[in-house]
């Protein structure tokens, strides 16, 4: 299963060095500050000593005070504020005593003050110092906890989303398989057992084909459409000259990226609904275009068209199928609508389309996607089991492509579902 890969951020790579980078970063910040105040104030060089010893005090209570919130932090909200007002109480006491201590040192007899006048006094900076430390060192840690929160939560919707197009990457495979198996049963009650071999050594084939790809994967145009040839030889091994193609992809639509075995089940549904229930069979179309930013597929077939219960909407599942008509499972159609809805969100659309004289159609639009090195590939890097040609019969030309044949506007009534 295929996962997003998370980085963080990249000065919190690693926390360990990222707290020490600002610890030395700060603490001497603060000593390079008051430094420069004592000597624009014409204060004796004796006095940096004093600073020095007091930063180290700083650099050292604020050690300790990392360790104690660090254990603080888990708790209630009430332990962790209470706890952390108390802690910090005693770290700016102790600082401000050695402070108010070395000043009473260094100024000696020159100090009128007591000691309390200047603990008191001296109160202030460390309180604006150590608060200010603690509600930074809280403002990262919780800050880096909603990242790797926000970093979890990415990576568990990005395997369930995996997840869920696997599942419906694997509810394919029974469906086609059934539909495949009961083909070559039917050969070979007929005893027709060449083409019931035939048929079984092409399902091989492209089963192996598309098992190797993995669930949620995308390929391009031209990868898809090898995938669809081995499905369509496999399946002409039934029908014969009943089953029509035509292939008509632009050059810049060849490489375009989109999920794997999405449009083997339209052309199986197209089968299903077009070609199976009439004599004369149909032709089943597929066009590739770019218009602007946007991959548009359509998958056309001449078949009767969808059955309407009424106008733009189909016959309810509970009314029963006219003699002869399939009966759909609701897997094909559903299924890549589900697989479009978990790949592109919002930004696809999906739409099937039913002419009143027969004939369905169903619109696919993605984001148009190139492939890496595509810009470099021949534009007309084609399969080799494809012909080109530039004028190709509408009703009688078999996997033929047309590069350069104008897309015909499409009606856009009628729009329903059909499975």
């Amino acid at each position: 299963m295929s996962m997003v890969k998370l980085q963080p951020a990249p000065f919190f790579a690693s926390k360990n060095r990222a707290f020490w980078n600002l610890q030395l970063a700060g603490w001497g910040g603060y000593f390079l500050l008051r430094s420069v105040v004592a000597i624009a104030n014409d204060q004796p060089l004796d006095l940096l000593v004093v600073l020095l010893v007091t930063t180290i005090t700083g650099f050292t209570i604020t050690l300790i005070l990392s360790v104690v919130y660090r254990q603080l932090i888990d708790r209630q909200p009430i332990v962790t504020w209470g706890g952390t007002a108390i802690v910090l109480t005693i770290g700016v006491l102790v600082h401000s005593t050695i402070e108010a201590w070395l000043q009473g040192i260094y100024q000696g007899s020159l100090t009128e003050t007591s000691f309390a006048q200047r603990l008191i006094g001296l109160s202030f900076i460390p309180l604006a110092l150590l608060g200010g430390w603690s509600a930074l060192y809280y403002a990262i840690n919780y800050f880096l906890r909603v990242e790797e929160q926000t970093d979890r939560l990415q990576r568990l919707e990005a395997q369930a989303t995996a997840a869920q197009l696997a599942m419906l990457r694997y509810q394919l495979n029974p469906h086609f398989l059934f539909n495949t198996l009961n083909s070559i049963s039917t050969l070979v009650l007929l005893k027709q057992t060449e083409p019931a071999n035939a048929m079984l050594t092409r399902l091989s084939g492209f089963l192996r084909h598309t098992l190797v790809a993995e669930p949620g994967s995308k390929v391009t145009l031209v990868q898809e459409i090898e995938t669809l040839q081995l499905y369509l030889d496999i399946e002409r091994m039934r029908f014969e000259e009943r089953l029509r193609t035509q292939f008509d992809i632009e050059d810049a639509a060849l490489h375009a990226r989109l999920p794997a075995m999405l449009l083997q089940p339209l052309v199986e549904n197209a089968i299903k609904y077009a070609v199976s229930p009439q004599e004369e069979g149909a032709r089943i179309a597929l066009t590739g275009r770019v218009v602007g930013q946007r991959l548009r597929i359509t998958v056309e077939d001449t078949g009767p068209g969808a059955v309407l219960g009424g106008k733009n909407r189909p016959i309810p599942s509970s009314v029963p199928p006219r003699p002869g008509q399939p009966v759909s499972t609701g897997v094909g159609l559903v299924n890549i609508q589900n697989r479009l809805a978990q790949g592109y969100g919002a930004n696809h659309v999906f739409e099937t389309r039913s002419e009143p004289g027969g004939g369905f159609t169903v619109l696919i639009e993605i984001p148009y996607e190139p492939a890496e090195g595509a810009a470099n590939s021949p534009p007309s890097s084609l399969p080799p089991t494809y012909e080109t040609a530039s004028t190709p019969e509408p009703e009688t030309a078999d996997n033929v492509i047309n590069l350069n044949a104008p897309h015909p506007p499409k009606n856009p009534q009628n729009v329903i579902g059909k499975s």
